[in-house]
């Protein structure tokens, strides 16, 4: 029985998160309002205030579910994950609300009064450990500084996505997420690595 209760807890969270991830995407923080987000999810008040102490809270889980949505659906490691997770998220921004709203919440959080970078050291992170992998697999230049490195690759794609999302709706964004790829391997893979990287644009494609 127990594990019942845990089960719908869980589906009722993430059902309040998609509902909440739907406004946030369409209309921003502001017009996404708490009786409006009950009211798509199909759950009382009582229950959104169950499971997140205020809209806030709601905003900060959505903003920082980017590495779930995306990280499930890679197998590769080292610098090739690198390039995955950023051709992945590309496509996703595209069709994913969860993803949309959270780039969107992460990038606009000073209009609503947070200040929170979880959602971007998360990220970075992620990627550290990543290109600690490609070091070890001997495929990271000499003197490349995985930290700087994660962290500038963090802020290139928020700048490309904001760019793509300004001239094209995100339309041309898998492409440019390529274009910042070719540049930047011949500085990051070492050598005997550069051919085997893959930029493989239909990575990520929806069938």
């Amino acid at each position: 029985m127990t594990d019942l209760k845990q089960e719908r807890a869980v589906r009722t969270r993430n059902v309040i998160m998609r509902a909440a991830a739907e406004l946030f995407d369409e209309e921003g923080y502001e017009g996404a309002s708490v009786t409006r987000i009950v009211k798509r999810a199909g759950v009382t008040l009582g229950a959104m205030y169950f499971h997140f102490g205020s809209k806030q809270d709601l905003a900060r889980e959505v903003m920082n579910a980017q590495p779930y949505v995306i990280e499930p659906l890679l197998k590769s490691s080292g610098l090739q994950r690198l390039v995955d997770i950023t051709l992945v998220w590309a496509h996703q921004l595209q069709t994913d609300p969860l993803l949309r709203a959270g780039v969107r919440l992460a990038v606009e959080q000073s209009r609503f009064g947070m200040h929170d970078s979880t959602s971007f050291e998360d990220w970075k992170d992620i990627m550290v450990g990543h290109l600690e992998v490609a070091r070890a697999e001997g495929n990271l230049r000499e003197g490349v500084s995985s930290e700087e490195v994660a962290q500038f690759i963090v802020g290139a794609c928020t700048g490309v996505q904001l760019y793509s999302q300004l001239v094209t709706g995100r339309e041309d964004l898998v492409e440019r997420t390529c274009t910042m790829w070719r540049l930047l391997l011949p500085g990051l893979a070492a050598p005997d690595a550069d051919p085997a990287i893959v930029v493989d644009p239909d990575l990520g494609k929806s069938p």
